[in-house]
């Protein structure tokens, strides 16, 4: 086991997205997983992958296209299919605010997300997912292109904003098993990657593992044909996913953005066991050293607290500490400053009072729990510039 892991820096999104669609082609690798916080840049990560996968292209005119195409047509073809905010939101409420009665979930049916997807009628796949996580039926009418859910038979049933995502995701699921299934042709042969970011952020945690057991078990089916990146915040779901693919060709990191603001670093998680407050840990120590404390910087401590104290079997993380003798002291001071609503996006500067109060919190926590603290210090990574979209 090696004592210090690189972090390399990457100033660019299509930099880093170069490196990882890199640690595919080159690297031989089926799947990459990526643990990062909220606020990271995952989703606009997600969309730059998905960006440098489109490709401009030109093809003669064929059977099947519209008589008044040009003998010679330009389109554009794609590569990754991907699951993030952005594909929640190719679905809204239609709430029928005149007669409060036909409630139906709406389609955005001019997404490329759904080309295929009237021919393919995927209720049946759909629903065979949807069970193991909820008990209410649904119908898809693909002239309105809407979504009717039922319960019992009650129908036009509003289902909650947990519900309505664990069953866009079981469509994405659906088609995911379409594309591994799928022949040259076909609806969903241009996929050769999936983007899958934070499928999970309504769910608790025995519906985080159980996703993350049903997605592994559906990816490890089609390696053969799809690559797969998945990136989360969410430290249950990453661990689950890291051991169920293991002992597959993977490669998971932790990404974060530098600390200057600009760009992003990318750390090997594949050399020392994962576990993501080690690494808040360390990010908050380097902080003290370096005095840039900042207020939200009391609830990342909290939080590690609390985990710290939920480990141990412990009521509250005030029995976590430290030794320090101001242990009662401590305890209020953080609860009453990890309350207030900081911003990770407008991050504002800690008095000098708290920063010095915060300093004791974390050296009595950190005397009494010996952390193997890893080193975080950026290597300028070695990439080269993404290559212009090809005319094919």
């Amino acid at each position: 086991m090696s004592k210090q892991t690189k972090v390399f820096h990457y100033n660019t999104l299509p930099s880093l997205v170069t490196r990882l669609r890199d640690d595919f082609k080159s690297g031989g690798n089926d799947f990459v997983l990526l643990f990062a916080y909220n606020g990271t840049g995952k989703t606009r990560l997600s969309m730059a992958f998905k960006d440098a996968g489109k490709k401009t292209r030109k093809r003669p005119f064929s059977v099947g296209d519209h008589v008044d195409q040009p003998l010679t047509i330009t389109e554009t073809v794609r590569d990754t299919l991907y699951f993030n905010a952005y594909t929640e939101d190719l679905f809204h409420w239609d709430n029928d605010l005149k007669n409060d009665s036909q409630r139906v979930l709406r389609i955005n049916k001019d997404s490329h997300f759904f080309d295929g997807f009237r021919e393919l009628a995927l209720e049946e796949k759909i629903f065979l997912y949807l069970e193991h996580y909820a008990d209410f039926d649904f119908r898809i009418d693909y002239e309105a292109w809407t979504v009717t859910f039922s319960l019992g038979e009650v129908e036009h049933v509003k289902v909650s904003r947990g519900e309505e995502n664990i069953f866009i995701w079981c469509v994405f699921l659906a088609l995911v098993e379409l594309t591994i299934d799928t022949q040259p042709g076909q609806a969903y042969d241009w996929v050769k990657y999936l983007y899958i970011d934070d499928p999970i952020s309504s769910l608790d945690d025995n519906n985080a593992i159980a996703v993350a057991s049903d997605l592994a078990k559906l990816l490890r089916r089609g390696k053969h044909k799809l690559k797969t990146v998945i990136s989360s915040h969410h430290g249950l779901f990453f661990n689950v996913m890291f051991n169920e693919l293991k002992q597959q060709q993977t490669k998971s990191y932790f990404l974060y953005k530098s600390k200057d603001g600009e760009g992003h670093t990318l750390r090997a998680t594949t050399d020392t066991p994962f576990f993501h407050h080690v690494a808040m840990l360390s990010e908050l120590k380097a902080a003290c050293e370096s005095g840039l404390l900042y207020t939200h910087h009391f609830n990342t401590l909290r939080s590690i607290l609390e985990k710290t104290a939920a480990f141990f079997g412990h009521d509250d993380f005030s029995e976590c500490m430290g030794t320090s003798g101001d242990e009662g002291l401590h305890a209020r001071a953080l609860n009453l400053l990890s309350h207030g609503k900081y911003s990770l996006y407008e991050p504002r500067e800690m008095l000098e009072d708290n920063k010095e109060l915060f300093k004791e919190i974390l050296d009595s926590f950190l005397a009494r729990y010996a952390f193997a603290l890893p080193e975080l210090a950026p290597v300028v990574a070695q990439v080269q510039p993404a290559a212009v979209n090809a005319v094919i």
